[in-house]
């Protein structure tokens, strides 16, 4: 099957989460990515965290699918050599560098553009360039602070919650991917590359719209009515958190399920939506509430809705998370059980889907990874194993002109 972004080549100078999330999607759809490694060391991630002694650890696996591994030392005029040829043949190059360091490398953009005007530069930055934190080092938590996630995660009375989800790293190299399709849509047109940028502070901002959106209303109006804190409570000038209130004005919230008090997620989340309010009241046993003035309107609700959720949570008692969302299921409300990693790695239908899926690898042999979340009508993406460090370097080096001598004395050259 013909991927479509055959023939499309990407230097692959990302390291860590951020930037192999981006490289690795555009792999998944036929990008031929060539990942630039330190010789003897590799990506970091290839030893962190680590379940077997030696091994790729899966941080490395788990965002290197289906790329190449090229050691090169570009601190050497060899190395240096090499990576000019590549830029040459290439399409585009991903890094997330510190600021300046493709300069001092010796390659900043004005160069790269000389080696080849049709170049698109993607670059994964913590702070957008001229923000007054733009020398500040960023990681995933670093980010999803500054990017407004944090302060609005957790309960009201305990302090600003980091999200498990990747929102400051995967979710850049997602939003960078996006860029990097853009540019290379725009270069057909024009012919020409560009530089593309993603912050991680503004893809997390990105994702916090909601967020940006409540601010502007508490402004004006001094409260948020979807939120917990409503009517009973006190609001400051700023977004509060919500606890597990839903982000779209439906109220929701985490209820427990028979179990809890051994298992930690035997838990369903629930949604109250005013469509939904007639079957609610039918499937938990409550008709007469209907049509009760108390409750029979979203504004009516507000102030008794963590009664209602006591009572709901009444119902669930006697009902397992799963049994659980299968009668409610039945009645068109919005509801999900709370599944942990264990569940989701062994889901049947995430694994005929693709998006849970076993590859095997040279030196760890089979282990899970993720695949695409974007479904293709003509196209599944097919997952493979990610590269042993410098696995394809002689086959790179063959594909742009290099004879087997100096393959050799350029390893030679490079040895660590």
């Amino acid at each position: 099957m013909t991927r479509p972004l055959e023939g499309i080549k990407i230097i692959d100078f990302t390291h860590v989460q951020a930037g192999p999330a981006c490289t690795q999607l555009l792999a998944w759809f036929g990008a031929d990515v060539i990942k630039v490694e330190r010789p003897g060391s590799g990506d970091v991630t290839r030893t962190q965290l680590r379940d077997i002694p030696n091994v790729d650890a899966l941080y490395f696996t788990m965002l290197n699918s289906n790329k190449k591994s090229l050691t090169l030392d570009t601190k050497k005029p060899e190395g240096k050599e090499v990576l000019e040829k590549l830029i040459r043949e290439s399409d585009v190059m991903v890094e997330n560098f510190g600021p300046g360091a493709l300069d001092r490398m010796g390659f900043p953009w004005e160069h790269i553009k000389e080696l080849n005007p049709k170049m698109i530069l993607a670059s994964v930055k913590g702070f957008s360039d001229g923000h007054h934190y733009d020398d500040l080092k960023v990681y995933e938590n670093v980010a999803q602070c500054a990017g407004g996630s944090a302060s609005t995660t957790g309960f009201w009375d305990g302090p600003p919650t980091i999200s498990a989800a990747a929102l400051g790293d995967s979710n850049t190299g997602m939003h960078l991917a996006i860029g990097i399709l853009t540019a290379l849509i725009g270069r057909d047109k024009t012919g020409k590359g560009q530089k593309v940028a993603v912050s991680m502070q503004d893809s997390v901002l990105n994702l916090c719209r909601v967020k940006l959106r409540d601010q502007q209303r508490l402004d004006r109006l001094g409260y948020l009515e979807e939120y917990p804190q409503y009517p009973h409570g006190e609001f400051s000038d700023v977004v509060p958190r919500g606890g597990n209130a839903g982000g779209g004005g439906q109220p929701g919230w985490v209820l427990k399920c028979k179990g809890w008090e051994t298992d930690p997620n035997a838990y369903i989340y629930f949604t109250i939506q005013g469509h939904a309010w007639a079957p609610i009241c039918k499937a938990i046993g409550k008709p007469e509430w209907i049509d009760d003035p108390k409750y029979n309107t979203a504004q009516a609700r507000q102030p008794h809705i963590f009664d209602i959720f006591a009572t709901i949570e009444t119902w669930l008692a006697d009902k397992t998370k799963f049994e659980a969302v299968d009668i409610l299921r039945k009645f068109d409300i919005p509801c999900a059980p709370v599944l942990t990693m264990k569940e989701l790695a062994n889901d049947p239908s995430l694994r005929e889907s693709g998006t849970i899926t076993e590859v095997q690898h040279k030196e760890r042999g089979p282990y899970l990874t993720v695949g695409s979340p974007i479904k293709f009508s003509d196209m599944k993406p097919e997952i493979t194993a990610s590269p042993l460090l410098g696995e394809h370097t002689d086959e790179v080096l063959a594909s742009l002109g290099y004879s087997s001598e100096q393959i050799s004395k350029l390893h030679d050259a490079q040895a660590v």
